[in-house]
């Protein structure tokens, strides 16, 4: 079974920058893509961002464009979330997300594609 693990959270302020890891371990969905959720304390969890499997591709949610970036390691199976010029609003616990679906990285904002969850990794950002 496959296993992901976040981890990078803490506390910024407002305006810095934090960058987040996911591994992937076990039977993994390498082939397949991989990406972020977030959820804010009385908030729905939403779609951040998503890459293809060789990460020639990627797909950001709007409300982080510009700022937020997703990449792949350089190992197997790991997945970066590079934040940059983080506001308060950003504050939540990340959850990365995988899928064993052949779809498209923007396919994978519909949280019911969502195969496999992390645990969460907690991101403050203090005003």
């Amino acid at each position: 079974q496959v296993q992901l693990v976040e981890s990078g959270g803490g506390t910024v302020q407002a305006g810095g920058s934090l960058r987040i890891s996911c591994a992937a371990s076990g039977r993994t969905f390498s082939n397949y893509p991989m990406g972020w959720f977030r959820q804010a304390p009385g908030k729905k969890r939403e779609f951040v961002a998503a890459i293809t499997w060789n990460g020639d591709v990627t797909y950001i949610a709007d409300s982080v464009k510009g700022r937020f970036t997703i990449s792949r390691g350089s190992a197997e199976n790991t997945v970066f979330l590079e934040m940059n010029s983080l506001k308060p609003e950003d504050t939540g616990i990340y959850y990365c997300a995988a899928t064993k679906r052949t779809i498209q990285p923007m396919g994978l904002a519909n949280i019911g594609l969502v195969d496999s969850w992390g645990q969460g990794t907690q991101i403050t950002v203090s005003s």
